[in-house]
């Protein structure tokens, strides 16, 4: 009987996760990243929850901290995807709010600009496993220091 139990809770237990690496309303996936800007060539952090509200669309809030060679920076995005392919290899679109806080002074005191503006850009899911995923992105922001850059990273279903 609990041979039986173990193996009725471990197919339960993988089902769960491989729905959860599909497009479908009410999955989720927590997803940690790098970054980096093309143009002032900054390299930066973050995290965000990936919720699929209906099939194939999703909301992503994330939020970045950004390491420039002088002063702070950091960015929180609520984005829209739209995922275009299924799979193991999953292409989206999405656009976004973007809004950016930078300090520009080495101490903390001084210059503080807090903007706001729109993301646009195009990116993967690649399925690895059954629990883990690589994540891609390539996006535009409009807001200060309004560049193009990477997003890489790994997402986990939830």
């Amino acid at each position: 009987m609990k041979k039986a139990l173990l193996i009725f809770c471990a197919t339960f237990m993988l089902s769960f996760i491989a729905l959860a690496q599909t497009q479908e309303q009410g999955n989720a996936r927590f997803h940690g990243y790098g970054t980096y800007g093309l143009q002032y060539h900054n390299f930066g952090v973050g995290a965000g929850i990936e919720y699929f509200f209906v099939d194939k669309f999703a909301l992503m809030p994330s939020f970045t901290f950004v390491f420039p060679q002088v002063g702070k920076e950091s960015n929180f995005s609520a984005d829209l995807r739209y995922y275009v392919s299924e799979g193991p290899s999953q292409l989206y679109f999405m656009a976004g709010y973007s809004q950016t806080w930078v300090n520009s002074q080495p101490d903390g005191a001084g210059t503080k600009r807090n903007q706001n503006g729109a993301n646009v850009g195009v990116g993967a899911y690649i399925r690895l496993t059954d629990a883990i995923g690589l994540s891609t992105e390539f996006r535009f922001q409009s807001p200060y220091p309004r560049e193009v850059g990477f997003r890489v990273g790994l997402a986990i279903p939830l």
